[in-house]
């Protein structure tokens, strides 16, 4: 049994969520036309308490549309140093949207109003306009810690009195929601634009959305096709959102009681100094005594896979696919010849 744990992306559509994909009506999505790609925008749009909404190929194009949406040329976007825009998006804040960018520090990859004001540039010739906040949740260099709205809400005000907008990149926000108790219209009505991955935990195979207001999103269409993102019978794909959304959501509350315990296991290694708190379905693992790149070696012995997530840091990620019989499985072989 291959026991992989490197990304919540591994998941594979559920036998109920592939006969949805096969009855989905579908049309042509650059002409408007594909009726189950408007239903999922609909229905998404309406769970976030937003005007509107455009479904994409991946969560990092919804995010980079963002940016593009609240920024020009000379104006600059604050987000954490770990955040995903920044680290995993392959330069796409400078390459789509040429715009500069201030990174901060924060406590499991999280920022405060307070760090924020600090860091908004002066109206002065030498500094770019800062024009855009950007937040990630669940924050996956933070080890899937969370935002709550409590935290949220002073960084929205300090937007607003200042003319910024605030992006969400919310590739993980499902899972948040759940631990929280929180809903997605009350989220909606903190942020400019909130960025939703389809194909983590919710399980699909294909997919993110962005939603926001009737104009950006509007804009989002444009600049969706000038980034290759324009899809024709994309309804299939889209009928695995409709799906995730109705069936796939309170499940996720599974995986975070796998991840718990897997990083309890994780704990009892010698070679592990440090675990990160669990929030959500992400383990983060420091070592001590032994390279990433040792400690995965001796892992995939045992036919288990996770991934470097740092000098002396590994990633392990629960997901859909990850079940009981798993963390059973896990435990087991950990416990052969490391404990």
């Amino acid at each position: 049994m291959l026991i992989d744990l490197r990304s919540d992306t591994l998941t594979r559509p559920t036998p109920g969520m592939k006969d949805a994909m096969f009855a989905a009506p579908v049309g042509d999505d650059v002409f408007g036309e594909d009726p189950t790609v408007n239903a999922l925008e609909e229905k998404i749009a309406k769970l976030f308490g937003m005007e509107a909404a455009i479904f994409c190929p991946s969560g990092t194009m919804t995010n980079q549309i963002a940016i593009r949406l609240h920024t020009q040329i000379q104006t600059e976007v604050i987000c954490h140093k770990y955040s995903h825009i920044y680290l995993y998006e392959g330069g796409g804040i400078m390459a789509n949207s040429l715009a500069s960018v201030k990174l901060l520090d924060g406590n499991l990859g999280k920022i405060t109003a307070v760090q924020v004001a600090e860091s908004i540039n002066p109206d002065d010739v030498h500094a770019p306009e800062t024009t855009l906040v950007s937040l990630e949740n669940t924050m996956n260099k933070g080890g899937g810690s969370i935002y709550t709205l409590a935290e949220v809400k002073p960084i929205r005000d300090l937007c607003q009195e200042k003319g910024i907008k605030l992006h969400l990149d919310g590739a993980r926000l499902f899972n948040a929601l759940v631990e929280t108790g929180e809903s997605p219209a009350d989220w909606g009505e903190h942020f400019d634009t909130i960025s939703i991955c389809l194909s983590k935990g919710l399980g699909c195979p294909v997919g993110s959305a962005l939603v926001g207001s009737k104009s950006d999103i509007k804009r989002a269409r444009k600049v969706r096709k000038a980034f290759g993102g324009g899809m024709r019978q994309a309804g299939f794909l889209a009928a695995a959102g409709i799906y995730a959304l109705d069936h796939q959501v309170e499940r996720l509350k599974e995986d975070h009681t796998r991840a718990r315990a897997l990083g309890e296991i994780l704990r009892k290694l010698p070679v592990v100094s440090e675990i990160f708190p669990v929030a959500t379905n992400i383990v983060i693992a420091r070592l001590d005594g032994i390279t990433p790149e040792e400690f995965m070696k001796k892992l995939s012995d045992k036919n288990i896979k996770s991934v470097k997530f740092g000098k002396d840091l590994v990633r392990f990620v629960t997901h859909l696919d990850f079940g009981d019989e798993h963390l059973e499985e896990f435990e087991k072989r950990i416990k052969n010849g490391w404990l």
